[in-house]
C-alpha cells in the first residue's frame, strides 16, 4: 500500500524521473547558444575559432566594441549605434503607447459589427512578412526624405508594435468592470476623465508589460534599419553584423561581445519593471 503524500511531496517514479531527464535536457539545449555566446565574447582573436572550454577569459572585447578601437578594425561605430537604437525604439513605443492606449480603449468599451474584424486586421499587419512591405517604404522614404533619419526610423519600428500594444491592452480594458466607470460619471465627471483617473492607473500593469513587449519587438528587428537606414540612424541588429566581414575578417568575438551588450537594455528595462510586469502578464487570467 503506498504511502499517502503531504502537500508540496511528489512520488517518485521511472517516469517521472525520465520526464524530468527530458526538460532538463532540453534546457541545457535551449541555454546552450548563450552559454556559448558569452564564453565566445571572452576569447581572443587567436582563440575564437576553437571549440574547446579551456582558454584564457577577457574582457577586452567588450572594450574594444564600445570605444574607438573598434572602428579601427571595422567601420562599425557600435556605441552611436546602441544609442540610435534607444532613440528609434524609445521613440517607437512612446508614440505606439500614445496612440495605441487610447484606440485600446476604444477597441475593448465599444463593440460594434465588425469590431474583432477590425482588431484581428489591426493585428495581421503585425504577422505580414516585414520583406512585402519594404520595396515601397523604400521609394516613399527616399521621395519624402526620410531615409536614413531617426524620425524614419520610429515611424517605420511603430508600425510593428502599434498592433502589439492594441491587442494586448484591449483585453485589459474590456476585464475592467464598467461600473468603476460608470459610478465615476455619476459623481460627475466626463468620459475623458474616467479613463485617465479610473481606467488607466488600473491598467498600468498592462501598460508595462505591453510595452516590454513592444521595445523588444522593435529592438530586435533587422530588416527595416538594415533597408531604411544607413550610418545615421543604424541600430544595433545591423551593426552586430558588420563584424562578420569589416576588412575581410570576421571578428566572431567581437560580434558575440556585440551581442552580449545589445542584450542588455531590454534586460535592464524588464528588471526595471518587473513589479508591474509580473501583475501584467498575469491580469486577467483568474475571472471572479
Amino acid at each position: 500500500m503506498s504511502r499517502e503524500l503531504l502537500p508540496g511531496q511528489r512520488r517518485f517514479t521511472p517516469a517521472s524521473v525520465g520526464a524530468d531527464l527530458v526538460i532538463l535536457l532540453w534546457f541545457i539545449f535551449s541555454l546552450f547558444p548563450i552559454v556559448w555566446m558569452f564564453l565566445l565574447a571572452l576569447k581572443t582573436p587567436a582563440e575564437q575559432t576553437t571549440t574547446y572550454f579551456k582558454f584564457s577569459p577577457t574582457f577586452e572585447n567588450f572594450g574594444t566594441v564600445l570605444s574607438q578601437r573598434g572602428t579601427d578594425l571595422t567601420s562599425v561605430d557600435f556605441k552611436a549605434a546602441l544609442i540610435t537604437s534607444l532613440i528609434n525604439c524609445g521613440g517607437a513605443v512612446l508614440v505606439s503607447l500614445v496612440i495605441g492606449i487610447p484606440a485600446a480603449y476604444a477597441a475593448g468599451r465599444w463593440q460594434y459589427k465588425g469590431s474583432n474584424d477590425l482588431m484581428f486586421q489591426m493585428l495581421s499587419f503585425r504577422f505580414a512578412p516585414e520583406l512585402m512591405v519594404i520595396v515601397p517604404l523604400f521609394v516613399i522614404y527616399n521621395q519624402i526624405g526620410l531615409f536614413d533619419t531617426k524620425l524614419g526610423m520610429v515611424w517605420v519600428l511603430q508600425l510593428v508594435t502599434m498592433p502589439l500594444v492594441v491587442w494586448i491592452l484591449r483585453s485589459y480594458f474590456q476585464d475592467l468592470p464598467e461600473d468603476l466607470e460608470q459610478a465615476a460619471l455619476l459623481d460627475g465627471y466626463t468620459r475623458r476623465q474616467a479613463f485617465v483617473m479610473v481606467a488607466l492607473p488600473l491598467v498600468r500593469p498592462g501598460i508595462a508589460a505591453a510595452a516590454l513587449l513592444a521595445f523588444i519587438f522593435a529592438w530586435n528587428n533587422y530588416v527595416f534599419p538594415l533597408i531604411l537606414s544607413d550610418s545615421n540612424a543604424s541600430t544595433v541588429t545591423v551593426a552586430i553584423t558588420k563584424y562578420l566581414g569589416g576588412g575581410g575578417q570576421a571578428y566572431y568575438n567581437l560580434t558575440a561581445a556585440a551581442a552580449v551588450i545589445a542584450a542588455l537594455p531590454p534586460l535592464v528595462l524588464a528588471l526595471t519593471i518587473q513589479r508591474y510586469l509580473v501583475r501584467g502578464l498575469s491580469f486577467g487570467a483568474v475571472k471572479a
